[in-house]
């Protein structure tokens, strides 16, 4: 059977456990205190099934000179369990990116995921450090050692992705997908100072493995910048959106305003000669139409100023029904952008009008989405639904425009 940690909160693996006896983890070891405090449970029944047998470490004791090692240099036999623990953290890595399991832990305690989340990222921000600087400098650490390294290594990543799996649907997809993102972020860190590790010189500190170690504790501090609930997640998502429509509005302008060639700063004449290829100029015609376009697209910027702000004020993760409102908004809002982008792509010329009035009509309908789906939750209150309709009336008004500029083309 897997060994139980000493309080009795549940936290079990070892060789009777899923974890198939890659992960010893009981009194004395790594995780012996830190994360039975939070209940943790990482025997039968736990995500990882049995997706990391064969991928562990030698066991203690364990003669490494025999077999397919029979023969390398001391060097290569030292290095060998930390081969070994890279390809169990590819396996996480793999199950992290399968996607979603289970629904988590139930009864669940958002402070206290919080706090063995930081615990583990602290602990493998740690093991980082320690393992980075064993192979440092001369002497390299024995094969025993190594061992050791290697072990608390893969404890550490194990437990940061279990405490992930904690995390249920129910507090919100926005949040687990950062919370998930975060967690591959610093996996995919381990694995990448690992490798750098086995394929350095022997005893000797590269610039790419000091590269390597700061970059899992850049991924380990990210814990602390990590959004504590969904509402917060919404809003830090629509945030980046915002930013990204901002530019791609600000990116246009720049080019209309510019004159009659938008490739102007890309395209020299002096260096390619003359170019009388009027496709890579606007004509008159097509600036009308590009006008209404702008406004569509100033529309979105709009759209998801006022939406953020109203989130902001309004959005509460305090229910089931509240945290779906607020994934459905930031699920929509997420479709703003590409939208966005894709109609800036077909407004550069040579310009097709149709392709123009079918990127505008898609842009138009998300648009009209945010707006519906803003109104019918939580985050609009009647003092709200003035700028929902007035934004739902600019965005009609400048699709039409785009319909009748194109009409001929039909």
């Amino acid at each position: 059977m897997g060994q139980s940690c000493p309080c009795g909160a549940g936290l079990s693996v070892g060789r009777g456990s899923l974890w198939g006896g890659a992960v010893p983890v009981g009194r004395g070891s790594l995780w012996g205190g830190a994360l039975c405090r939070a209940g943790l449970c990482v025997g039968p029944g736990s995500v990882w099934g049995g997706a990391l047998c064969g991928a562990a470490p030698a066991a203690p004791g364990a003669d490494v000179t025999r077999g397919p090692l029979r023969g390398r240099p001391a060097a290569m036999e030292a290095r060998e369990p930390l081969r070994d623990v890279r390809g169990a953290l590819r396996a996480v890595l793999a199950r992290l990116r399968e996607g979603e399991p289970g629904e988590g832990r139930e009864p669940f305690e958002l402070p206290r995921f919080w706090d063995a989340l930081g615990q583990t990222f602290q602990v493998t921000s740690q093991e980082a450090t320690k393992l980075s600087l064993a192979f440092s400098r001369p002497p390299l650490p024995s094969a025993e050692n190594c061992r050791k390294l290697s072990e608390d290594v893969q404890n550490a990543i194990l437990a940061v992705a279990t405490v992930y799996y904690w995390l249920p649907k129910g507090q919100g997809t926005t949040l687990r997908k950062m919370v998930r993102d975060a967690t591959t972020e610093v996996v995919e860190g381990m694995i990448q100072l690992t490798d750098t590790i086995l394929n350095a010189p022997v005893e000797s500190l590269s610039q790419e493995q000091l590269i390597s170690t700061g970059g899992v504790w850049e991924a380990c501090e990210q814990v602390s910048n990590l959004p504590r609930d969904n509402q917060a997640a919404v809003v830090s998502a629509m945030t980046s959106c915002l930013g990204v429509v901002k530019d791609a509005v600000e990116e246009m302008e720049h080019a209309l305003v510019e004159g009659q060639d938008p490739y102007g700063d890309i395209m020299e004449d002096e260096e390619l000669g003359f170019r009388g290829n009027r496709d890579t100029y606007w004509s008159e015609a097509d600036r009308q139409l590009l006008s209404s376009c702008m406004g569509l697209m100033k529309a979105s910027k709009a759209c998801l100023k006022k939406v953020l702000a109203a989130v902001k004020a309004h959005g509460k993760a305090d229910s089931p029904e509240h945290i779906a409102q607020l994934d459905d908004l930031a699920d929509i809002a997420n479709e703003i952008s590409p939208s966005v982008d894709e109609l800036a792509l077909s407004m550069y010329p040579p310009v097709n009008p149709l392709a123009v009035r079918l990127n505008a009509a898609k842009l138009a309908s998300v648009l009209k989405k945010v707006l519906e789906i803003a109104k019918t939750s939580h985050v609009c209150p009647p003092s709200e639904e003035g700028w929902v309709q007035f934004l739902s009336g600019a965005v009609d008004h400048n699709m039409n425009k785009v319909k009748n500029f194109t009409q001929g083309q039909l």
